[in-house]
């Protein structure tokens, strides 16, 4: 836990009692805060009660005395209007912050050059975190990994010299940061996303930019230049005399890093160098992950980690679960889960990563459903239907070998018999049902694990070495 002295004495309000929620009450009482707990919910404000903090009904209290409002990063600040706790606060003249600015205020006081690499972005967050967490690990850190990513902030061990906190930042909790200031900041692209709570794609790109603009004078700003939005970002962030680090996949830059052949080049002043190899690296396929690589190399270079260990850290990378992950081979079928791949969108980067796929899809359909995927189709062998989509997706599949198996464990089993019986040489099953889960499984995740043990169980099958 990462104790918050910076209100120390003084009364903090606490709205949103999930997990980040409770772990902001722990640590402020930890700092020394008196703590007064509120939520919508009433489950969470018993939860707050079991764990000994003082809760309130926030319409019917004073808030004269109060030094803050901390806002957990799931309730609205602005769109689509600011929430009722909010507005108490702004009527008060007291100001509203997440636990990622506690954690910014307690890194300043007692350890301002420990090293914090923030990473946002509309795609890639979590992979990107991940690997840098990864990197930083291999190069003998002490790493903290968390944010919105896995573990709350305030629930990591506290900044100190030779820990480096590797933390995952979505808009909603950069907009709940005044002050942020890492050491490292990475923007890895911007498209829409989130409008519901931004009003519009150029304020939810201007959110975004402030964890670039905000790193700390000696630090490095790293952005991906491949859309429009963040080309912007870098060329004002240069204006502005941060040191900036470009990243591309689909175009070589005069300076930066970009990707040319399965290899991170870096350039500058006319000279090039190769910072590390990307070809055969399986939990880092596709064109996708070559920007998350990428930024990650540039972020692992800032921090001092030397191209030897860069190299072996990009190899020996895991993945997430649930994301590109390898779960077995049996010969020359590989079988991959990207049960994450709710939306046609998540899943075109599966699709365009493989050539001969035996896709499973399906579940509970979103709008628009695969219709944007036919420019992948000619890559699937066969498609396995499950769940409420399976009669719509077959009519987008139209000529596509398909077959409506229904159900997770028929669709695992007809793959499995039939990329071995294809005679491929590098057949994929691939689970990326382009749709939520809810219609069959409670989230994403049990239905990866469901696909991870279905397949771990088939006759022969091995783990990916």
């Amino acid at each position: 836990m990462i104790p918050v002295t910076s209100f120390a004495g003084k009364t903090v309000a606490v709205f949103g009692l999930g997990g980040s929620g409770l772990a902001s009450c722990h640590a402020l009482k930890a700092g020394g805060a008196e703590v007064i707990a509120a939520d919508d919910n009433a489950e969470n404000v018993a939860k707050a009660v079991q764990a000994g903090f003082i809760t309130a009904d926030l319409r019917n209290v004073s808030w004269a005395n109060f030094a803050a409002l901390v806002l957990a990063p799931g309730v609205p600040l602005t769109h689509p209007a600011p929430h009722w706790s909010v507005l108490k606060a702004r009527e008060a003249g007291v100001e509203v912050i997440g636990d990622i600015e506690l954690f910014c205020r307690e890194r300043r006081r007692h350890a301002p050059n420990a090293p914090f690499v923030a990473i946002t972005g509309t795609n890639g967050k979590s992979t990107t975190t991940a690997l840098i967490a990864h990197l930083t690990k291999v190069a003998g850190y002490d790493t903290q990994m968390g944010g919105n990513i896995g573990t709350a902030i305030l629930s990591l061990e506290p900044p100190r010299t030779g820990r480096v906190h590797v933390i995952e930042m979505s808009s909603y909790q950069i907009d709940l940061t005044p002050s942020l200031d890492p050491s490292v900041g990475i923007l890895l692209n911007v498209s829409e996303d989130h409008i519901d709570r931004h009003g519009t794609i150029e304020h939810y790109a201007a959110v975004k930019e402030r964890l670039v603009a905000g790193v700390q004078d000696g630090g490095t700003a790293i952005v991906g230049v491949d859309d429009g939005f963040c080309r912007d970002i870098a060329d004002r962030l240069d204006r502005a005399g941060k040191t900036v680090v470009r990243i591309s996949v689909k175009n070589p830059l005069a300076s930066g890093l970009h990707v040319e052949h399965g290899n991170i080049v870096r350039t500058s002043g006319g000279a090039r160098s190769d910072i590390a190899a990307l070809g055969g690296i399986g939990s880092l396929r596709g064109q996708h992950n070559a920007q998350n690589a990428a930024c990650a190399a540039a972020a692992a270079l800032a921090i001092g980690i030397s191209l030897d260990v860069l190299q072996n850290g990009l190899r020996s990378f895991p993945g997430l679960a649930h994301r590109m992950e390898q779960v077995g081979r049996r010969g020359n079928v590989l079988f991959v889960n990207d049960s994450k791949g709710t939306n046609a969108d998540a899943t075109a980067h599966a699709l365009s990563s493989f050539a001969d796929i035996f896709w499973i899809a399906g579940g509970k359909p979103k709008a628009g459903g695969i219709s944007g995927l036919t420019g992948y189709f000619p890559r699937i062998r066969k498609a396995y239907l499950i769940g409420e989509a399976a009669q719509e997706f077959s009519g987008t599949l139209g000529t596509v070998a398909h077959e409506i198996s229904q159900t997770l464990d028929v669709a695992v089993e007809h793959a499995a018999r039939d990329a071995e019986a294809s005679g491929l040489t590098d057949a994929v099953v691939l689970l990326s049902p382009a749709c939520a889960s809810f219609d069959q499984y409670r989230n994403f995740e049990i239905r990866g694990t469901k696909f991870r043990e279905l397949v771990q169980a088939l006759p022969g099958v091995k783990p990916v070495v």
